[in-house]
């Protein structure tokens, strides 16, 4: 894991453009609430950041929320073939638009909600998603990744840092949740970097991590995806409750029973393997009855 303050690299693009506090400050864009913002600005971060993103050579990268674009400028100075920024707030629209006039055939600029929208439509594979996420969507966005795990390359992506915690948290530990299996279900997760809240403007009230998400070659279908998402909304849904209680909304002592999973045990002792064949379970039961 890294600390990003003690990174030193520099970055040329940023460097023969406007400053960031600038920009922010000609466009009017202060971070709001409302949409989760804290921007990075610190360039010596934002490289940082692209770097762990891996080799990008050939690369399409999307960018969730770029704000006044410190992160966009570091990507553009990989060797991604082109960038496309999505972002809501149409202030810092106007601000990447400027950037992309400088960088027309390798930065676009979408004008959509990001939970809204397929980013897989937007650039061709191989696909990375490299970000600073508006912390208040943060969730939902990366659950509707992995859903399309299979079309994702790879993702870098910011959260707070009990969120990261949660994403890469292993079993019998007081992290370990829905998101962390369904995470490590698809994915291969690991926390590449902290951040203090210092680190932004306007600094958030908690830390804040990196984390590098590989989607495994194997992807579940969409069914049985849903699968899963139901066997863990039931199972950490009441997570003090054993197993044969908070599974009893899906026929629980059957779904047990067939899986051989001891109904006393709590969802937090449960591996991923283990998860996997309840959902596999759960959607040959459905199946079945609904024949």
């Amino acid at each position: 894991m890294i600390n990003a303050l003690n990174s030193r690299e520099s970055n040329p693009l940023s460097s023969s453009l406007e400053s960031l506090r600038d920009v922010i400050s000609r466009h009017g864009l202060d971070a709001r609430k409302a949409l989760g913002q804290h921007f990075l600005l610190d360039p010596t971060i934002t490289t940082r950041i692209a770097a762990l993103a891996g080799n990008l050579s050939g690369r399409h990268v999307v960018e969730v929320g770029p704000g006044p674009g410190g992160l966009t400028r570091a990507l553009l100075d990989t060797p991604a073939s082109t960038v496309t920024a999505v972002e809501l707030d149409t202030r810092a629209v106007a601000v990447i638009n400027e950037l992309a006039q400088a960088f027309p055939n390798r930065l676009s600029v979408l004008e959509a909600d990001a939970l809204k929208h397929d980013l897989t439509a937007l650039c061709p594979a191989p696909r990375h998603i490299v970000a600073n996420l508006p912390y208040n969507v943060a969730t939902p966005l990366l659950v509707g990744w992995l859903r399309q795990g299979s079309e994702w390359e790879r993702m870098t992506l910011m959260f707070q840092q009990e969120v990261a915690e949660r994403i890469c948290a292993e079993p019998n530990s007081a992290h370990y949740g829905r998101l962390g299996v369904l995470s490590q279900w698809c994915a291969q997760c690991a926390i590449v970097m902290t951040l203090p809240p210092g680190a932004f403007s306007p600094p958030p009230a908690v830390w804040s991590a990196v984390v590098s998400i590989t989607p495994h070659a194997a992807q579940p279908e969409p069914a049985l995806f849903k699968a899963m998402e139901r066997v863990t909304a039931a199972a950490f849904g009441q997570r003090r409750k054993m197993l044969r209680g908070s599974l009893k909304s899906l026929n629980g002592e059957a779904l047990l029973a067939e899986t051989g999973i001891d109904g006393t045990r709590r969802a937090e002792t449960l591996s991923i393997a283990e998860f996997d064949l309840l959902a596999r379970t759960h959607q040959t039961l459905s199946q079945k009855s609904a024949a």
